[in-house]
């Protein structure tokens, strides 16, 4: 069992220990509290040292405010790397020396005294309690932070010029701020406000006994301010490595890179950007490894596996990067690494019902690339095919993504293994396919319903490629509005069918009031304002096609058309031979 040292500590007597000498690692995030996070600070600091806004009934004996913990380790050089927590501890730091900095011109007892435990807490002493003021009690070498040198010059002068605008000197002034109104508020009670802050303040340092046992135990805990992601733990484990190499600078700057990518690239509804890359290449190594369990671990317990030992080779890294090059070049549409038709596929898969797709292609590219990172493009096709009518049909058969892992999973470790993709498990029987198309209802929050119309909209082959960034919206041909007036339909059931259903741009908008097909086509097509300002048409073939061609759309022709969307799809499947044909 990993041996830790855990001892609940003031703020005064945490930072003035002389065995605290904190470093805030390479590895780390940069600094990224604001006014915000400051504000709320320092109000939660002012209600505890003045309890209704009364300095008396404070008790300097009892009263306590537990401020977090601080996790770290004791690296080779004797130093404690800030492993979580580094948020607040900067952050207290900056607080600390703006208060020292305004005590500078007081010559009275509290204040001199008051100094001096401050001095304590931001510079190292000598055996008398006298500071060296070139040497402070926190370091940083963040790597990606480009203001850290900021940071510690603040420390060290308290000073700062109009040019400097980082994070740490816009905080700087804010509590220099807080405290000259503070100041002038409430004199009688200035000197207790820092002194109830160094004294009943509490922290909760951990100190684990590696590096790896501190990140095990950070995953457990919350900082207040910007949480250490799994990336960022990764981070860590390829830092070691590379270091070690010899490689340390190239790999900072490279994983800088990779992470500006990365943020461009994926947008996760959880973790971060980076957390998004791992986990498609997780996939990647999972297939490898021959794991078709339904049941996905945890990301990070997938990489700390035998040490991080994934983490610690060169090819991980070099793939990482490879893999995320490949996302944004499907983000940007890259002409020069796609066809068109590739583009137009993957533009359909961008509106598929889940992401098992982004997990499934990022598998495929990485098992079928070559040497300049290019993909075979007939082969590509089919995959893609197979793989978007495979995920719909199963998305309406078997609704939930969960469901989708036992195939979807079985199919990766075939992929790695240059086996042809076929779920030929999992193939469909025609009629249960219809039936279940039949039975569908295919309403507007169901994403099936999008991916459905997406799909129908680029089965016109002059389609023309839409930008990724345009928002479509699902369009109700036969307006709602129409049926609520008219109560022209039948079958009310015909208003959500997918006959029924088209995509629209979201910046195309349509009068609530124009209910008629009439009525919309100016829209749909295009037209002149009264301001002779032109408003474009809209960019779906389909929907072009109706407008110039039919004068109205009724029931018949919802009912015709639905059906020849779902006819069509089945043709599909049956294109890509996932139709039982027993």
């Amino acid at each position: 069992m990993s041996k830790l040292n855990i001892d609940q500590k003031s703020v005064r007597a945490l930072f003035s220990d002389k065995k605290s000498d904190f470093l805030i690692p390479d590895y780390q995030r940069p600094y990224a509290w604001g006014e915000k996070e400051c504000q709320t600070l320092w109000d939660d600091l002012f209600l505890f040292a003045f309890p209704e806004s009364n300095c008396d009934k404070f008790n300097s004996e009892s009263d306590e405010y537990f401020l977090g913990p601080i996790v770290t380790f004791k690296n080779d050089d004797g130093k404690m790397e800030i492993i979580d927590g580094q948020q607040r501890l900067t952050t207290l730091m900056l607080l600390l020396r703006a208060f020292y900095e305004k005590y500078g011109s007081m010559r009275n007892d509290k204040a001199v005294k008051t100094s001096k435990f401050i001095e304590q807490c931001i510079w190292k002493t000598d055996e008398f309690g006298d500071p060296d003021k070139s040497a402070l009690k926190i370091d940083s070498e963040v790597a990606t932070d480009k203001d850290k040198e900021e940071f510690l010059n603040i420390l060290k002068t308290g000073t700062l010029t109009e040019k400097e605008k980082s994070s740490y000197a816009n905080n700087y002034r804010f509590f220099q701020q807080k405290i000259a109104e503070f100041l002038n508020t409430y004199p009688d009670w200035f000197s207790f406000f820092p002194i109830r802050i160094m004294n009943n303040c509490i922290l909760l340092p951990i100190e684990a006994e590696s590096q790896d046992t501190a990140l095990r135990i950070f995953s457990t805990l919350n900082d207040r301010g910007k949480p250490l992601s799994d990336a960022d733990i990764f981070k860590a484990q390829f830092y070691k490595y590379y270091s070690n190499k010899g490689e340390k600078e190239q790999f900072i700057r490279r994983w800088k890179e990779l992470e500006v990518l990365c943020d461009s690239i994926f947008h996760p509804m959880t973790g971060t950007p980076m957390d998004e890359l791992f986990t498609r290449y997780m996939y990647y190594e999972r297939a490898k490894q021959g794991i078709k369990s339904s049941t996905t671990e945890a990301l990070r317990k997938f990489y700390e596996k035998n040490a991080y030992a994934l983490l610690k080779n060169d090819q991980t890294f070099d793939n990482l990067i490879d893999l995320a090059c490949f996302w944004n070049d499907v983000q940007n549409q890259s002409i020069e690494r796609f066809s068109d038709r590739i583009l137009r596929k993957l533009f359909v898969l961008n509106y598929a019902p889940n992401s098992m797709w982004t997990y499934f292609v990022s598998v495929y590219y990485m098992a079928n690339r070559d040497d300049q990172g290019m993909l075979e493009d007939e082969k590509f096709y089919e995959f893609l095919n197979k793989t978007t009518a495979f995920i719909w049909a199963y998305a309406i058969t078997n609704p939930g993504v969960n469901a989708l892992r036992t195939p979807v999973f079985a199919e990766m470790i075939n992929v790695v293994n240059d086996r042809p993709v076929s779920f030929m498990e999992y193939q469909f029987g025609t009629q249960q396919l219809q039936n279940a198309f039949n039975n569908y209802v295919f309403s507007n929050n169901r994403a099936i319903t999008k991916s459905m119309l997406t799909w129908w909209a680029f089965q016109n082959p002059e389609q023309e490629l839409l930008s990724l960034e345009t928002t479509l919206e699902i369009e109700h041909i036969f307006s709602k509005n129409r049926q609520d007036k008219e109560h022209s339909l039948s079958n009310p059931r015909n208003l959500e069918s997918l006959g029924n259903k088209v995509l629209l741009e979201k910046r195309i908008n349509i009068r609530a009031s124009d209910y008629r097909f009439a009525d919309k086509v100016k829209y749909y097509i295009g037209f002149e304002n009264s301001r002779k300002q032109k408003k474009a048409g809209t960019r779906i073939k389909e929907l072009l096609e109706l407008a110039e061609n039919v004068s109205d759309f009724t029931e018949s022709d919802i009912a015709q058309r639905n059906a020849k969307i779902i006819f069509s799809f089945i043709e599909f499947m049956h294109s890509n031979a996932l139709l039982d044909e027993n």
